[in-house]
């Protein structure tokens, strides 16, 4: 899950794949490879299923850091906490309670001023495919504490802001993530049903897959929330929500319930088949006139010849990722307790995890950037939001500063990006006249505006 907002200031290698399935020193070698010495100081637990076999590991790109999670910790998975919505609301299809085809107005309370386009009305099957046409967040979310910014929000915002939407398009026509319409969703799903979210979670998905350790508000006893953190280290306060409204992004789960919960996706083990049919009816495709093959709220992105089922999740100090072929019963875990949306969350290990021919990164490491590039990237920089941003070479460091805000110290890593060493950010080099700005789960463009400045001793 990213929560998009104006830019601020302020506080290969790949391993050698057997036919057999993987052991636990071997995804542990893999994810040693990838995170040990990672800059961003994340601890990731993993799981790889294969059939009837699962291989566990864990890691910390600083070893000492290890006690930050163990099997009792609850990891936010933020996004992938929508495929779960989409278990439910599968469910009363299933039941002929509702369908993918019912307009998104007859889900909400009477008189909410439900945008169309030219009389074409935002149908269930446009939220679950983010082609609503709806924006990423409602237009009168403003939080208190932007580092927890849905801790607020509630369904008189939500309903309040759809006042404010004039679609551009038809529904269906393009995909464009939408945490708004899923949230719209999630309490829908609650009002229909008469109950609140998590007790419908744990009614119909975590009691019958054996999620026992899941939850959104209410931690099973014995659980211990996991910590989450910055890439600069610092702790990230934990976000919470409505508990209605968590089905955007709202769940917690250890590593052990996100393995049944793939367990359950696959068909394997012990699952009623009520539950098995909401889970195999969330993915499969939905057609839109986007043509974007999308589930319901699972991507389905091709890997080699196989279609993965995937979604990826991040919050303010989390990131997740699940994915599974159903055809060759095959699936990956990862749970990271660090924030890592800026560089590129858990793909570049999950993707070789379940392709060996994919090559496996290298750890970001810190290390000292070319003083010729620090001179070329010297001047000043007009961001898509209008902004100039003054890049100057100081000392051996690269620094960054908008007009009436204090001038940050950037690192350099491995990969060729720059960071700010108090804030979580990146900045991406595009040559030397460009680059890409990436902070709180969005990213701007900015075009040099100045010739070069004179580099400051």
């Amino acid at each position: 899950m990213k929560h998009v907002r104006k830019i601020l200031f302020g506080a290969c290698v790949a391993y050698a794949g057997t036919a057999t399935a993987m052991a636990d020193d071997q995804l542990q070698h893999v994810l040693e490879q990838r995170f040990s010495g990672d800059r961003t100081g994340v601890c990731v637990e993993a799981a790889m299923i294969d059939h009837d076999h699962v291989a566990r590991g864990a890691v910390c790109a600083d070893p000492s850091q290890h006690d930050r999670i163990g099997a009792r910790s609850a990891f936010e998975i933020g996004s992938v906490s929508k495929t779960m919505t989409a278990a439910l609301l599968a469910g009363l299809i299933l039941q002929h309670k509702a369908s993918l085809d019912d307009p998104l107005s007859a889900w909400l309370p009477a008189g909410s001023k439900v945008p169309d386009f030219d009389g074409q009305p935002i149908l269930l099957r446009h939220v679950v495919t983010h082609t609503s046409g709806l924006p990423g967040l409602p237009s009168r979310m403003h939080p208190a504490d932007p580092a927890n910014p849905y801790a607020d929000l509630d369904d008189a915002t939500l309903l309040a802001s759809l006042g404010d939407v004039k679609l551009q398009q038809a529904p269906g026509a393009q995909f464009a993530y939408s945490n708004y319409a899923m949230m719209l969703l999630s309490s829908a799903l609650a009002r229909r049903t008469g109950t609140d979210l998590e007790s419908l979670l744990r009614e119909r998905l975590f009691g019958p897959l054996g999620m026992k350790h899941a939850y959104i508000a209410k931690a099973p006893e014995g659980v211990v929330p996991a910590t989450g953190h910055y890439p600069n280290g610092t702790v990230a306060p934990a976000w919470a929500f409505s508990t209605n409204l968590a089905g955007v992004g709202g769940v917690r789960a250890t590593l052990d319930d996100m393995i049944r919960y793939v367990q359950g996706e696959l068909g394997q083990g012990k699952i009623d088949a009520a539950t098995l049919a909401a889970l195999r009816l969330t993915q499969q495709p939905v057609k839109t006139a986007s043509g974007r093959p999308m589930a319901m709220n699972w991507m389905l992105p091709k890997l080699g010849q196989a279609t993965m089922v995937m979604h990826e999740g991040g919050t303010g100090g989390f990131s997740s990722l699940v994915a599974f072929d159903p055809a060759s019963q095959r699936g990956v875990v990862l749970l990271a307790d660090t924030s890592l949306t800026n560089t590129g969350g858990l793909g570049d290990v999950a993707l070789p995890l379940l392709d060996p021919t994919v090559p496996l990164r290298h750890p970001r490491r810190s290390v000292t950037a070319p003083p010729a590039l620090l001179d070329a990237l010297t001047g000043d920089y007009r961001l898509q939001n209008g902004m100039i941003m003054t890049l100057r070479h100081k000392g051996d460091a690269l620094t960054v500063q908008v007009p009436g805000q204090p001038e940050f110290t950037m690192g350099y890593d491995s990969v060729g990006d720059f960071y700010p060493l108090k804030l979580d950010a990146l900045l991406h080099p595009d040559g030397h006249d460009r680059f890409l700005w990436k902070q709180g789960g969005g990213a701007m463009s900015a075009e040099r505006v100045v010739a070069p400045a004179t580099k400051t001793p």
